[in-house]
């Protein structure tokens, strides 16, 4: 039960945030911005204190541990894809077009001798 209103709390905060921009509209911009980023900050160190809030800050930082595995293609690898992928793209259309044209110039010219 005190975990919903942990939970819950949190959301006011965030939620009270939100409403202090709008509140605020008279004042400066930088103000309005902080006000949003302190509700959800403090909302967050709130949900954090719950147990679903560990559950998903421990489920973040696996996903950052693993993020960091990824072994990302260097510039080079990205550059080959990319023109693989467009030269692809470029046979394809030529392929779907020529493709258009014959079944064009079979329906129309031989079977139903529609010329231009």
């Amino acid at each position: 039960m005190a975990d919903k209103l942990k939970f819950v709390l949190a959301v006011l905060l965030v939620a009270a945030g939100l409403a202090g921009y709008y509140l605020l509209s008279g004042q400066p911009l930088v103000l309005r911005v902080l006000c949003v980023l302190a509700g959800v900050l403090f909302g967050a160190l709130v949900a954090w204190k719950t147990e679903q809030g560990q559950v998903f800050f421990g489920f973040a930082r696996d996903s950052w541990v693993e993020a960091k595995k990824v072994v990302w293609p260097t510039r080079k690898e990205t550059l080959q894809t990319t023109a693989a992928v467009f030269g692809f793209v470029v046979v394809m259309a030529i392929f779907l077009w020529a493709s258009d044209k014959t079944v064009e110039w079979v329906l129309y010219d031989l079977i139903l001798g529609w010329k231009r």
